[in-house]
């Protein structure tokens, strides 16, 4: 029997996973879209199976939302070559047919799940989280550096003994940060794992956020530029070092 606070985290660590949803049905897949995104996931979305190939070799997906029967380059296909190319991707299979056969066709292509449609969107959304928690590695439920603790599990965020309110977006990019280990993370990276591919990555969004959540977080700041490369949130190690 697991605790409320490790089940929160587990399903917090499923909202941080990239997904993409290859479906041609355009209001179905849209719906499905909206439906994830309001979940807290970063959702891409593609209408056939050439631009669905196109976006999984741009983006590395943790989850891809996949339609069997696509017009074109089959979800059979798609799957395969995506399978065969050692992507960790993965792979929700959707099809018209719940019939045994077609989900033993679907899994033996190397698909980790099956949903027959129409299906229950809370059924989606947990077999995404479950999918999404395989795919990437787990992070523990508590990340500090410094002065910093954030808790995935309660999403709370705290600087000493006062509580930080941060929006969705902002508590994504710290949690990055603070994954890190205090490595440099670009802004593309940030850009990639916070947001989606509806992110112009020649805007300020990353900057912008950088600078409330800076903001947020007081004086002295805890997050460091790193000019040319990225963002860092030291750890308690070197921020010895650079002290000595």
């Amino acid at each position: 029997m697991i605790s409320i606070e490790v089940a929160a985290w587990l399903l917090w660590q499923g909202e941080r996973v990239r997904i993409l949803v290859v479906e041609d049905e355009k209001p179905l897949a849209d719906a499905i879209v909206r439906g994830l995104r309001r979940e807290g996931m970063a959702v891409d979305v593609a209408y056939d199976g050439e631009s669905g190939q196109e976006k999984a070799s741009i983006t590395r997906y943790d989850v891809l939302v996949l339609d069997r029967d696509l017009p074109g380059m089959s979800g059979d296909e798609l799957c395969s070559r995506l399978v065969s190319s050692g992507e960790l991707t993965r792979v929700l299979m959707l099809t018209a047919s719940g019939a045994v056969e077609d989900r033993v066709a679907g899994l033996s292509l190397g698909a980790d799940d099956y949903l027959a449609k129409p299906f229950a969107f809370a059924e989606l959304i947990a077999r995404v989280r479950a999918l999404g928690r395989r795919a990437t590695p787990a992070q523990p439920p508590l990340l500090t550096a410094l002065e910093l603790a954030l808790d995935s599990a309660r999403r709370t965020v705290h600087r000493g003994d006062g509580e930080v309110e941060l929006t969705r977006k902002e508590f994504g990019v710290l949690e990055v940060l603070l994954s890190a280990g205090g490595a440099v993370v670009s802004s593309e990276e940030l850009l990639e794992r916070v947001w989606d591919e509806n992110a112009d990555p020649f805007t300020t969004t990353v900057r912008v956020t950088m600078m409330t959540l800076r903001k947020k977080l007081g004086e002295p700041s805890i997050i460091e530029t790193v000019v040319g490369s990225g963002y860092r949130v030291p750890s308690a190690s070197r921020a010895e070092h650079a002290r000595d």
